[in-house]
C-alpha cells in the first residue's frame, strides 16, 4: 500500500465559498505530505512505502439541462454542463486560481441547483510539482540518491497532461465522468511550471491581457513605459515586474513580502515576460516570444491554463502589396496556417475565425493612437489574411511555390508567429487577434537594411505598442463576458470557462 496522508471523505457543498474551502483543505493536507515526505527522503530516511498524494476535485451529478432562456439571459457560454450525467475534474493551486475556481464553482451552482462534491481523486501529484518556488532541495542528494526518486515518488504522467480534451478528441464510455474543465490538475501544473522556466517569472504575475511580440525593441518600450507608469501616483497599475520576478511598485505604494524575492537573472531566459500588475489581474503581461512558429505554440500552450480574457500578436511582418508602405498595420481577418506545429492537434481544415470584439478594438485602438480616420485609416492600415509560415527563407525556395500559394490566398502580409498564437487561442478558448506592422516587402525588392530598420524601430514601435494597450483598455471596459463568446466553444464544451 502506497504511504499517503489520512482519507478525507467527500463532502457536499450549496455554496461556493465552502467548496472552495475544502478544495484549499484536501490541497494542502497532500501537498504538505508531499514536501514533509521529500524532505525526509534528501536527509536520508527510509520511506516506509511508495509515497503518493492525490489532487482534489470537484463532481457535480445532474440528471436536468438548464433551459435554454436561462442561457440566454445569462449571457454567458460558459458555467454549465451540455446534457444530463456526471461531471467533474481535478484541481490544483487554490492559492492561484481561487477566484477563478470560486467563479466556476457559483455558476454551476446556480445553473444547475445540485451540490458540488469536493473529495480527493485518485490523480496523483507528481512531485516536481509540489516544490516551492524556491525549493531546490532535491540539488542537494547524490545521483544515486536521486535515481531512487521514480522508486518512492510519483513522476508526471504524460497520459494524464495531454491535450485531448481541448483539441476534442477524448471518446468517453458510458458511465465515465465527463470533463468539466480543459486541463486536468497536473496537466496544469506542468504548464506552471513550464511558465516559471521559458519566462522567468512566477505565474502568480501574468495578467488577463497578454501581449505576444517577436522583437525585443517592443519589450524595451514596454519596460519604458512599465516605468513610467510606476512613477505615476495616479496610475490604474500598481507594479511592474520583470523577469527574476524583480517587482517595481507604483511610487507611494509600500514594498509587500514576494518583492524581496526577486532577482536580476545572470541571462534573460528564452521568452522573458513583463507584467504592468493592476488589481485583480487586469493589467497586462507582455511576452518576448522570439522568432517562429514554435516557440509561439509552446508558450500559448503554457499560458492558456491561467485561463486569460484575451490574448493579442504584436510584431513585424512583410507586406506582400505593392500598395503597402513600410510602417502601415496589417488587421488580420483571416490566416494561411503553413506555421505545421499545430497540424496534428487541430486540423487544417478547421476555420480560424475573426473575433469581432477583437476586430473592433484593434481598429479602434489604430484610430485612437493615431488620430486618423476613414480613408487616412485605410490608408495606414490594412485588413486581410496573414499567412504565417515555418520556413524564415521561403523565398529562396525553387519555383518560387510560396508566392503562388500566398497568391491565391489573398494574403497581404506574412510572418511566423501570428496564424500558430491565433489557431492555440481557438482551441484554447482564448479570445485572439493580431496587429502587424509592415518591416519589407520582399516581393518588391524591399529588404531591410540596417538604417533603414533602425528609423523603421525608431518611428513605429511606441506607437504600435501603444496601440496594443489601448486595444486592451477597450477590451477590458466591455468586460470579459462579451469576449468569452460561444463562436470559441464546441458542442459538448466544458463548464469552465
Amino acid at each position: 500500500m502506497p504511504f499517503m496522508p489520512p482519507f478525507i471523505a467527500p463532502t457536499f457543498h450549496h455554496d461556493a465559498e465552502s467548496a472552495l474551502d475544502q478544495v484549499r483543505a484536501i490541497y494542502a493536507q497532500q501537498i504538505n505530505h508531499l514536501r514533509e515526505a521529500m524532505q525526509r527522503f534528501v536527509a536520508g530516511e527510509q520511506m516506509p512505502a511508495r509515497v503518493r498524494a492525490c489532487y482534489p476535485y470537484v463532481r457535480i451529478h445532474t440528471d436536468s439541462v438548464v433551459p435554454q432562456a436561462a442561457l440566454e439571459n445569462s449571457g454567458l457560454s460558459y458555467g454549465f454542463v451540455a446534457s444530463t450525467g456526471r461531471y467533474e475534474t481535478t484541481l490544483t493551486r487554490p492559492d492561484l486560481y481561487g477566484p477563478y475556481y470560486l467563479q466556476q464553482f457559483r455558476l454551476l451552482l446556480q445553473n444547475h441547483g445540485v451540490p458540488l462534491e469536493i473529495g480527493t481523486s485518485h490523480e496523483p501529484m507528481p512531485i516536481h510539482f509540489s516544490f516551492a518556488e524556491h525549493d531546490h532541495i532535491e540539488g542537494n542528494m547524490p545521483p544515486q540518491r536521486r535515481a531512487l526518486m521514480r522508486d518512492l515518488f510519483d513522476l508526471p504522467d504524460l497520459g494524464t497532461m495531454d491535450d485531448g480534451i481541448a483539441n476534442g478528441t477524448v471518446r468517453f464510455d458510458a458511465g465515465q465522468p465527463v470533463p468539466l474543465s480543459l486541463f486536468t490538475a497536473s496537466r496544469v501544473d506542468y504548464s506552471l511550471h513550464r511558465l516559471r522556466h521559458y519566462t522567468g517569472t512566477v505565474p502568480e504575475w501574468f495578467q488577463n491581457f497578454v501581449l505576444f511580440t517577436n522583437y525585443q525593441f517592443y519589450i524595451d518600450e514596454f519596460v519604458k513605459l512599465g516605468h513610467e507608469e510606476m512613477n505615476r501616483p495616479d496610475s490604474e497599475y500598481i507594479a511592474f515586474v520583470e523577469p527574476g520576478n524583480v517587482v517595481t511598485r507604483r511610487v507611494g505604494l509600500p514594498r509587500e513580502a514576494m518583492d524581496s524575492l526577486g532577482a536580476p537573472p545572470p541571462r534573460l531566459p528564452q521568452m522573458p515576460a513583463y507584467h504592468l500588475i493592476r488589481p485583480g489581474h487586469g493589467g497586462i503581461t507582455m511576452v518576448n516570444i522570439g522568432v517562429g512558429p514554435s516557440n509561439a505554440k509552446n508558450i500559448t500552450d503554457h499560458v492558456a491554463v491561467l485561463r486569460p480574457h484575451a490574448w493579442l500578436m504584436l510584431g513585424h511582418c512583410a507586406g506582400l502589396r505593392n500598395s503597402q508602405q513600410l510602417g502601415d498595420y496589417v488587421l488580420a481577418h483571416a490566416y494561411v496556417r503553413e506555421d505545421h506545429v499545430l497540424d496534428e492537434e487541430l486540423p487544417l481544415w478547421v476555420p480560424i475565425p475573426a473575433l469581432a470584439e477583437i476586430q473592433v478594438a484593434l481598429e479602434q485602438a489604430v484610430a485612437d493612437v493615431t488620430q486618423c480616420q476613414g480613408a487616412d485609416l485605410k490608408r495606414i492600415m490594412r485588413t486581410g489574411t496573414v499567412a504565417s509560415t515555418d520556413n524564415r527563407n521561403w523565398e529562396l525556395l525553387p519555383g518560387n511555390e510560396p508566392q503562388r500559394r500566398f497568391s491565391q490566398s489573398r494574403a497581404v502580409a506574412l510572418d511566423m508567429e501570428s496564424a500558430t498564437i491565433a489557431a492555440n487561442g481557438f482551441r484554447f478558448r482564448v479570445p485572439y487577434g493580431t496587429l502587424l506592422c509592415v518591416s519589407d516587402k520582399p516581393l518588391h525588392g524591399e529588404i531591410k537594411l540596417p538604417g533603414m530598420a533602425n528609423h523603421f524601430y525608431r518611428e513605429r514601435v511606441d506607437q504600435h505598442l501603444r496601440i496594443g494597450m489601448r486595444a486592451i483598455e477597450i477590451l477590458r471596459s466591455q468586460g470579459p463576458q462579451r469576449l468569452h463568446s460561444r463562436k470559441l466553444r464546441s458542442f459538448d464544451e466544458v463548464a469552465f470557462q
